[in-house]
C-alpha cells in the first residue's frame, strides 16, 4: 500500500511538472517574440486573440497538422529517433530539479551531477539529426553542435565545483539551504567567477545567441534541423526551450538562492518572509529567461573560431582558477 501511494504521488508530481513546463514553453515563445518586438520598435504577435495571447496555440495546431516530410536519401529510423532523444533528455533533467522546498520528483544526492550527465545526452540527438538527414547543412550544424557542447560542457562542470565545495553537497536542495545560511544569501557573490562562466556556458549549451552557430540561418539555413518539418520540428523547438528553462532553474538553485531570499532582507523587512518561496523562485527563473531574450535582441553572432577560443582560452582557465581559489579559501581561511 505504501508503495502504491508513493508511486501515485510520483506520477502526480510528474504530471504537474510536465504540464506546467509544456504550458511554459508555449508562452515562452510568445513572450520572446513580444519582448524582442518591443526592443525593435515592433508590436510582435497581435492577430490571434487579444494582443496575440492565443498565438502559441495557433502555432501548435499549425505544426501538428503540417506535412511530415522525410528526405528520400535520409536514414529513416535515425531521422525519426533524433528529435525524441533531444526532448527526452531535456525533460528527464526536470526530474531532479526542486521547484520549492519539498517539491521534487526525485531528490537524489547527486542531482547536480545527474543534470550535467543527462543534458549532455541531447548532443547525440543533434548529431544523429545532422547525419541522418543526408544534407550538408544539417551535417555541418551537427558537427558544430557536437564541438560546441563538448567544449562548453567542461567549463560548465568546472564552474559548479566551487558551489559544491561551499555547499558540501551535490544535492540541489542542500545547495539552496546552504546559500540561505550564508550571510549574503547567494553564492553568486563569492562565486562570481563561477557564476560568470556558468552563465556564458549556459548560452552555448542551449545553442542560443550569440552562440547559435549550429543553426546559423545565414550560413546553414536552419542547421541540424533543416530537413525537419511539422511535429518533428516542433520537438526540437520544445527541447531547446526546456533546456533554456533548465539552465535558468540551475542558475537560480546554484547561485541565486533558489526559493529563499537572504536573511538580512527578511530581518530588515519581516513581511517578506510571508511571501511563498515559489514566488521568489519564479521571479529569479524568469529574470534569467528574460536575459536569454535580451541577449538575442542585442548581440551579434560570434564567428566559430571566436566561439571555440572563448570556451578553451577564457572560460576553462577561469573555471580552473575559481576552483583553486575556492579550495584554498575553504581549506585555509
Amino acid at each position: 500500500m505504501d508503495f502504491a501511494l508513493t508511486l501515485g504521488i510520483i506520477v502526480i508530481k510528474i504530471a504537474v511538472v510536465f504540464g506546467i513546463v509544456l504550458f511554459h514553453v508555449a508562452y515562452a515563445t510568445y513572450f520572446e517574440r513580444k519582448i524582442i518586438g518591443r526592443m525593435q520598435a515592433r508590436h510582435g504577435p497581435m492577430e490571434v486573440g487579444p494582443h496575440g495571447l492565443l498565438q502559441p496555440f495557433a502555432d501548435i495546431i499549425k505544426l501538428f497538422f503540417k506535412e511530415d516530410i522525410v528526405p528520400s536519401h535520409a536514414d529513416r529510423w535515425l531521422f525519426y529517433i533524433a528529435p525524441a532523444i533531444v526532448v527526452i533528455s531535456s525533460m528527464t533533467a526536470l526530474s531532479v530539479l526542486p521547484f520549492f522546498e519539498g517539491f521534487v520528483i526525485a531528490d537524489i544526492n547527486i542531482g547536480l551531477l545527474f543534470i550535467l550527465v543527462i543534458t549532455s545526452i541531447s548532443v547525440y540527438g543533434i548529431v544523429i539529426a545532422g547525419w541522418s538527414s543526408n544534407s550538408k547543412y544539417s551535417f555541418l550544424g551537427g558537427l558544430r553542435s557536437a564541438a560546441q557542447l563538448i567544449s562548453y560542457e567542461i567549463a560548465m562542470g568546472l564552474s559548479l565545483v566551487g558551489v559544491i565545495l561551499m555547499a558540501g553537497s551535490m544535492n540541489l536542495s542542500d545547495i539552496v539551504k546552504a546559500q540561505h545560511q550564508y550571510p549574503l544569501g547567494m553564492f553568486a557573490f563569492p562565486q562570481f567567477l563561477g557564476f560568470f562562466v556558468f552563465v556564458v556556458a549556459a548560452f552555448a549549451e542551449t545553442n542560443r545567441a550569440p552562440f547559435d552557430l549550429p543553426e546559423a540561418e545565414q550560413e546553414l539555413v536552419a542547421g541540424y534541423f533543416t530537413e525537419y518539418s511539422g511535429f518533428r520540428f516542433a520537438l526540437f523547438f520544445l527541447g531547446e526551450y526546456i533546456a533554456m528553462l533548465t539552465m535558468s532553474i540551475m542558475v537560480t538553485l546554484c547561485f541565486l538562492g533558489g526559493w529563499t531570499i537572504p536573511l538580512f532582507m527578511t530581518n530588515a523587512l519581516p513581511f517578506l518572509s510571508y511571501v511563498p518561496g515559489i514566488v521568489w523562485f519564479l521571479m529569479k527563473v524568469y529574470a534569467f529567461m528574460f536575459l536569454f531574450y535580451w541577449i538575442r535582441a542585442t548581440l551579434p553572432r560570434y564567428r566559430y573560431d571566436q566561439l571555440m577560443a572563448i570556451g578553451w582560452k577564457v572560460l576553462i582557465p577561469l573555471s580552473f582558477a575559481n576552483v583553486l581559489i575556492t579550495a584554498f579559501i575553504m581549506r585555509w581561511l
